[in-house]
């Protein structure tokens, strides 16, 4: 189980570093150098907290575990396109990582059967390497040595993935683990604007939402793309009218709002 854990990490970190990576080429680039790979790794994957850093996060605020708020892992098979599947994938991940850390061990068994459908499904096996998982089990919170190990598997993947077109289903995935993320954390408590971390969480997302927005523009007329990327721009919106000095309690329930309809839609069946 332990090991299983540690590959569904391995392959949302790797997932979240060719995201940024890929996103940056075009087919008549040269193969991309390994410093350059290194620093998509730190800006896309780290800062991550650790395991013991989220922990530690959810004991401050008290925070207790609710399964009703994550996907049913029973309606992943209603999931039929690559589109579906990239984005559910993303938001089974994020998922994982939550009942994960609260150590809710027969759901994240159940999880992981959903993640590895999924990534059967997309042909997206082959795109991780298999000595991954064990060592980012024995690096889990060393930092440093996950951002070399992953880069040094991105050569790896990177072929597999940029040859068979892919750059655009691995950031669907990014997209569906981030928004899930999101509204994970506002739905923890019926009661966000009251919790100072809370809100800090909450206003800590307008940075990766504008590079992610950045991230999906680089895919122009790209039918699935497209969508997603209208679909979070009510949220968008709503991110870059905060000042940096805070947020008000209307605009909280403002981005609450909108990610559930970003949600809402991505869960959705066909």
């Amino acid at each position: 189980m332990k090991n299983r854990l540690s590959q569904a990490i391995a392959f949302v970190a790797l997932t979240i570093a060719l995201a940024g990576c890929s996103c940056n080429q075009t087919t008549n680039q040269p193969e991309i150098s390994k410093q350059h790979i290194e620093e998509n790794v730190r800006e896309f994957v780290y800062p991550l907290p650790t395991a013991f850093e989220v922990t530690e996060m959810l004991n401050r605020i008290e925070a207790a575990y609710i399964q009703a708020i994550c996907n049913d892992q029973n309606v992943a098979d209603n999931y039929l396109t690559e589109t579906k599947r990239a984005l559910n994938l993303g938001v089974y991940s994020a998922d994982l990582c939550y009942a994960s850390t609260y150590n809710q061990q027969p759901t994240v068994r159940d999880y992981m059967n959903v993640i590895s459908k999924l990534i059967d499904q997309l042909d997206m096996t082959n795109a991780v390497d298999p000595e991954l998982p064990s060592k980012v089990e024995k690096n889990e919170n060393d930092k440093e040595e996950l951002t070399r190990l992953i880069t040094d598997s991105f050569y790896d993947s990177y072929d597999y993935l940029n040859k068979n077109d892919r750059g655009p289903v691995s950031l669907l995935i990014v997209t569906g683990s981030w928004v899930e993320g999101l509204y994970i954390t506002t739905h923890i408590s019926d009661f966000t604007f009251d919790n100072k971390e809370m809100v800090k969480i909450v206003m800590s997302q307008k940075d990766p939402l504008i590079k992610l927005m950045e991230l999906l523009e680089k895919y122009p007329g790209v039918e699935s793309i497209d969508s997603i990327k209208a679909s979070l721009q009510p949220l968008y919106q709503i991110y870059t009218s905060i000042d940096e000095g805070g947020i008000s309690e209307t605009q909280t329930e403002s981005i609450k709002s909108a990610i559930d309809g970003v949600r809402s839609n991505i869960v959705a069946f066909e």
